[in-house]
């Protein structure tokens, strides 16, 4: 089966400079980048077969991986427009 790649590089390609540069001078960021692949990990390996659950788990952690990901954008957006 072929997953799809959901890591932020993948999501908002036009934005890489920015992600690069929010994750090495800002610690928030930083930290809900780590969680936001740490769930996109384990959502594929679900996924991809390799680790059991329930229909249940999988959609929660699909919808904290997005609530990242509105979160991370949020900041990336702030950022561009700060310059």
């Amino acid at each position: 089966m072929n997953i799809e790649k959901h890591d932020l590089v993948h999501e908002f390609p036009d934005h890489q400079h920015t992600i690069r540069h929010l994750k090495m001078n800002d610690r928030h960021f930083a930290k809900l980048f780590e969680r936001y692949n740490d769930l996109d990990t384990d959502i594929r390996k679900i996924e991809e077969g390799g680790q059991p659950t329930t229909d249940d788990v999988l959609n929660e952690l699909k919808s904290e991986r997005v609530q990242l990901k509105d979160d991370l954008y949020c900041f990336i957006r702030e950022a561009e427009t700060a310059q």
